[in-house]
């Protein structure tokens, strides 16, 4: 039967003093390893890929299942189509024209080359993201701390933050709204904290609410549509970005 290891299996893994790590069974197509990074070439016909303490790479139009790692980076090649792509600790990126089904992380940065895909959802802790001319999410993204910015892309299931700054670019789109939720903070007061900040720059769309649960800086262009904000009030701007007349408005 084959064995498959879920991150929350090889972070376990990683917490064990070397000589008690276990040895990883694999498939005859599949790539598993404890310590070290992988390297999968266009010439490898691989299932899937998965290391503890090591980063991953994956080469141009390599096709491959699910892809993690703990400790690690995760660099995806141009035109490369994985199942999903998981991480602890570490940056995720996918080339141009790259695809993954869906995108996890919880301490790393991640970045969609121009054209790249995701068809599910993206989301991280603490994590920024920044997504390339015609890249797309086809589900949603969501983190915790962390700027998302957009530069011509899509997102078409909504964007959800708490203490991140959110940039939808010039001619970038946004469906199913975006929430800036309320921070938990279990009972502590840490006293004044930063507000995040939205921009909704030329051209770009946003369909459905943007709704804050929490004090937030929101600038939108006055050559964008967006749908009903709701708890904050919006300053509008004229050129590329706000200005900082514009943001002295908020103040």
């Amino acid at each position: 039967m084959k064995q498959h290891f879920h991150l929350a299996a090889l972070a376990a893994l990683a917490c064990l003093p070397p000589l008690l790590l276990p040895r990883v069974a694999a498939a005859d197509d599949d790539i598993s390893k404890v310590n070290g990074s992988v390297h999968v070439t266009a010439q490898s016909p691989v299932g899937d890929v998965q290391t503890v303490n090591g980063s991953i790479r994956i080469d141009a139009g390599v096709v491959a299942k699910d892809v993690g790692t703990v400790n690690g980076s995760i660099e995806v090649g141009d035109r490369a189509s994985i199942d999903t792509l998981q991480t602890v600790n570490g940056a995720i990126s996918l080339g141009q024209g790259a695809t993954a089904s869906k995108i996890d992380t919880v301490n790393g940065r991640m970045t969609l080359a121009e054209g790249a895909r995701v068809k599910g959802s993206v989301s991280a802790t603490n994590g920024s993201a920044s997504l390339a001319q015609n890249a797309e999410v086809g589900g949603g993204f969501s983190n915790v701390n962390g700027r998302v910015a957009l530069s011509g892309a899509r997102i078409q299931g909504g964007i959800k933050t708490t203490n991140g700054d959110i940039l939808v670019g010039a001619g970038s789109s946004v469906a199913g709204g975006i929430l800036i939720e309320k921070p938990r903070t279990l009972g502590l007061d840490w006293g004044r904290r930063r507000k995040p900040r939205v921009v909704i720059g030329p051209n770009a769309t946003v369909t459905g609410a943007i709704r804050a649960e929490q004090e937030i800086d929101l600038y939108v262009s006055n050559r964008a549509t967006i749908g009903t904000v709701i708890g904050a009030k919006a300053i509008m701007f004229a050129a590329e970005e706000p200005s900082a007349t514009d943001m002295a408005v908020e103040k």
